[in-house]
């Protein structure tokens, strides 16, 4: 099924064009009909010579309607742009007509209305010419230009000929994989509850279909399907329909959604773009300014990035990335416009490369264009290889995700890839894929992290596992499986090493400075001096700074056994050792008998009796210890 949009400027006979040629008045709000133009989208249907069923979506011609104008042609098979043969191309002709091209529309017919109102011989021949002007520098420069008349019917005929002939070259939209459709629509309707209604750009929907509507993660259930007022159990792509879902809320749903299934979407604040400033755009396009953006159903407020430049001229063409102060659902490929918020413009349009990028990109970065034009490309095997040279390690599944892609799509890509040795398995175990680039990526931030680390605690072994993973790790964090294994990867390649459970770069020698070290040789002297009554950990405190009396528990020179109590290791391992042989010996110790052993006071026994329950080499039981 296909379906078109009408285009052109105000009061150029749309709405009445498509009334005479389905019997359907598309001006559905009381306002449009006291005013006697559209406002918002209209709808209607009607049937080709060949007996193909196609779907119509009237939109507003009025400057002040536009966006709305935009929200109806984002997946629409051809135009049908009306221009008035007594009025000729009009400024907002000029301006529809920029967005059906920067839209990406690549066929239409033109529809030369009101010949009945000419009487000027020639006049009608003069208007195609000026109107064939117009089309020349765009997508529709072959368009065919039928004159038609609402009022007498005369071309009518001609035009759906025309309308036939032109839909005939329009591919299928693709009906495997995961549906989308454009919510334009959302109300509720009597003895059925909740309706949305838009354009199945791709897939198709079943009635008891589990869905999904995003922005927003909203669940819900397909109770009915009806595509020009015909209930059907199945819709296809390409065609407008009609949903009843349950579950949800008219309130909770709004034009700009789309109705896909679970993990085909993301929705994002960000996207990344292919742009090209209208060649008649009012003003140039340049960093940071505000700008509205519209694609598919979607609009949204937000602050356009160029990232190659501050300006972008009319006609020029650059990656930009748009920051959006409410999410929208988009997807690869996806064209878009931009429109100046006030006063209200178009300024230019393109093609979404990336949907929802990760990060705020840093600009002018060659590297960054050259991801783009593989994403414009389309190519699967590097678009699969980019990302997990961007993101990995990364399982098939984010993979799919992040592309868009289908599983079946990512897994026949991966085959030749992992064939190849293009990308590589982190772990036996793990589903997680790397790369040469992803792996050099991690291994320069270990290197970084741990540098600035090593260069604030020169005398510390290394950072501790848990605060490294924290580091890191990207925002989205990683299981413990998956960094358990990239440090065991760094480890074999010699960039990492494990010093009793802190991370440190492999050629780091720790080290205290001479004032350190002086003082450390002090305190130890001290510890040596009276091995079972040391300094506390609060004296020690006051002959070395914390930096160094954490490098001295680090190493191990020093136990710390309590919260005050510390002993040199050599004392704490003869300690243990006496306290063991004591016990095997006897069976049992009890604190007097293990002060009177080191000949120490209880402060110190007890702190280290109870720190060999804690470390489960005693047991104690009464006034007893025994054996773990």
């Amino acid at each position: 099924m296909k379906v078109i949009a009408t285009a052109g400027h105000v009061d150029h006979g749309k709405s009445t064009l498509i009334q005479a040629l389905t019997g359907i008045d598309p001006d559905r709000l009381a306002e449009e009909k006291r005013r006697g133009m559209t406002i918002d989208l209209g709808f209607a249907w009607l049937t080709l010579p060949n007996g193909e069923p196609v779907g119509i979506v009237d939109v507003p011609g009025h400057i002040d309607f536009i966006k709305n104008m935009v929200a109806g042609v984002g997946a629409v098979d051809a135009a049908l742009l009306v221009v008035a043969a007594d009025e000729g191309v009009m400024p907002q002709t000029h301006e529809h007509l920029a967005v059906l091209d920067l839209l990406g529309v690549p066929r239409g017919v033109v529809a030369l209305t009101k010949i009945d109102l000419v009487e000027e011989e020639g006049w009608i021949e003069l208007v195609e010419e000026e109107v064939r002007e117009e089309l020349a520098s765009t997508r529709l420069a072959d368009a065919p230009i039928v004159p038609v008349s609402a009022h007498t019917g005369e071309g009518l005929h001609q035009l759906l000929d025309a309308l036939q002939e032109v839909l005939a070259q329009a591919p299928p939209h693709p009906a495997e994989g995961p549906p989308r459709l454009f919510i334009d629509r959302a109300f509720s309707m009597a003895g059925f509850g909740t309706v949305v209604t838009g354009t199945l750009k791709e897939g198709m929907l079943r009635v008891g279909d589990e869905v999904v509507i995003e922005p927003g993660g909203l669940k819900a259930r397909i109770r009915g399907l009806q595509s020009h007022k015909q209930r059907i159990e199945t819709a296809l792509p390409g065609s407008r329909v009609a949903v009843n879902l349950t579950g949800l809320h008219p309130s909770q749903l709004y034009r700009g959604q789309v109705l896909t299934i679970p993990g085909r979407v993301k929705s994002a604040k960000r996207v990344d773009v292919r742009l090209r400033a209208w060649d008649d755009a009012p003003v140039p396009l340049r960093h940071n300014m505000e700008v509205t953006f519209h694609s598919g159903s979607a609009e949204a407020i937000g602050k356009l990035r160029l990232l190659e430049g501050d300006v972008l001229q009319p006609g020029e063409a650059g990656w930009a990335q748009i920051e959006l102060r409410d999410p929208v659902a988009v997807s690869r490929g996806d064209r878009f416009i931009i429109r100046r918020p006030s006063p209200s413009a178009t300024l230019g349009g393109g093609v979404i490369v990336d949907p929802a990028p990760r990060r705020r990109h840093k600009r002018r970065r060659p590297e960054l264009f050259r991801r783009f034009e593989a994403l414009l490309r389309n190519d699967p095997a590097e678009l699969v290889a980019l990302t997990i040279d961007e993101h990995g390690p990364i399982p098939p599944k984010a993979i799919a995700q992040a592309l868009q892609f289908t599983p079946e799509q990512v897994e026949a890509t991966l085959a030749d890839l992992l064939d190849t040795g293009r990308v590589w398995p982190l772990a036996q175990d793990l589903p997680d894929l790397l790369s040469d680039a992803a792996w050099d990526r991690i291994v320069a931030r270990i290197q970084r992290i741990l540098t600035a680390y090593h260069d604030e605690h020169p005398a510390w072994l290394g950072m501790p596992r848990d605060a490294f993973k924290g580091r890191l790790e990207p925002r989205e964090g990683w299981s413990v499986r998956v960094f358990n294994a990239v440090v065991e990867r760094a480890m074999a390649s010699g960039v990492l090493r494990d010093d009793r459970g802190f991370l440190a770069l492999a050629d780091f020698q720790p080290h205290f400075s001479p004032r350190q070290q002086a003082a450390v040789d002090q305190l130890l002297a001290q510890f040596r001096a009276q091995p079972y009554t040391p300094p506390s950990y609060r004296q020690a405190l006051e002959q070395v700074d914390e930096e160094t009396l954490t490098a001295l528990l680090q190493r191990g020179d020093l136990v710390r056994v309590g919260p005050d109590v510390l002993f040199l290791r050599e004392t704490y391992e003869h300690m243990v050792q006496r306290t063991l042989d004591y016990i095997r010996t006897h069976g049992q110790i009890t604190v007097a008998e293990c002060r009177d052993l080191f000949g120490a006071t209880r402060k110190y026994i007890l702190a280290f009796l109870e720190h060999l329950d804690r470390e489960r080499i005693t047991r104690r039981e009464g006034d007893y210890r025994v054996l773990f």
